[in-house]
């Protein structure tokens, strides 16, 4: 009688910790959901794809010397620009955008006026590099703090005499972010 009633309090323990498992794991992914407050993801595994590509490109032809943290800003001023409300939504878009300056077509990334697109990556390990920080921005959501404002960056031999706020030199490359707006109160 007394491995009966063991057995029953046992299994009635087993019980109540798997209720209390399931509860609770049921609460915390509803208060995640709320938390979170996000509508489901549109972007198919193919766009994402494409979109990672586009970045490992572009990190790769506008930074594959450059230390670690180099491709990784690379990849930040891309996707703080798709967060800007005056560029694209798309990392692609935002890559392949060209402006019209005074009957000119200029590219926001110089690789891709001067030749490099038609170029297959001639360092497979940079290429790599260059892939993993782009996993890594797009992907991971990893960012610097120092570039949470960055919209634009230049390499350290050219001027351009830009009317922008540095942010950070990493690298061969100088960071810039847009200066406040001021409301005519100085």
């Amino acid at each position: 009688m007394k491995t009966y009633i063991r057995s029953v309090f046992l299994v009635l323990g087993l019980a109540l910790a798997v209720m209390s498992i399931v509860t609770t794991t049921q609460f915390r992914l509803a208060e995640l959901r709320r938390g979170l407050n996000q509508e489901p993801s549109t972007v198919t595994v193919r766009d994402r794809e494409r979109q990672l590509k586009c970045m490992a490109d572009n990190i790769y032809y506008e930074a594959a010397t450059e230390p670690p943290e180099g491709k990784l800003a690379v990849g930040q001023v891309v996707m703080n620009r798709v967060a800007h409300p005056a560029f694209p939504k798309d990392p692609c878009q935002v890559i392949y955008q060209r402006n019209n300056f005074y009957q000119t077509v200029v590219c926001q990334f110089s690789w891709l006026c001067d030749g490099s697109v038609g170029r297959r990556p001639v360092h497979p390990e940079r290429y790599q590099e260059s892939m993993d920080a782009a996993k890594m921005v797009l992907l991971e959501g990893f960012r610097m703090p120092s570039l949470k404002d960055a919209l634009f960056y230049h390499a350290d031999y050219v001027n351009p005499r830009w009317g922008k706020v540095q942010v950070a030199k990493i690298g061969r490359h100088i960071f810039y972010k847009q200066p406040e707006k001021r409301d005519g109160n100085i």
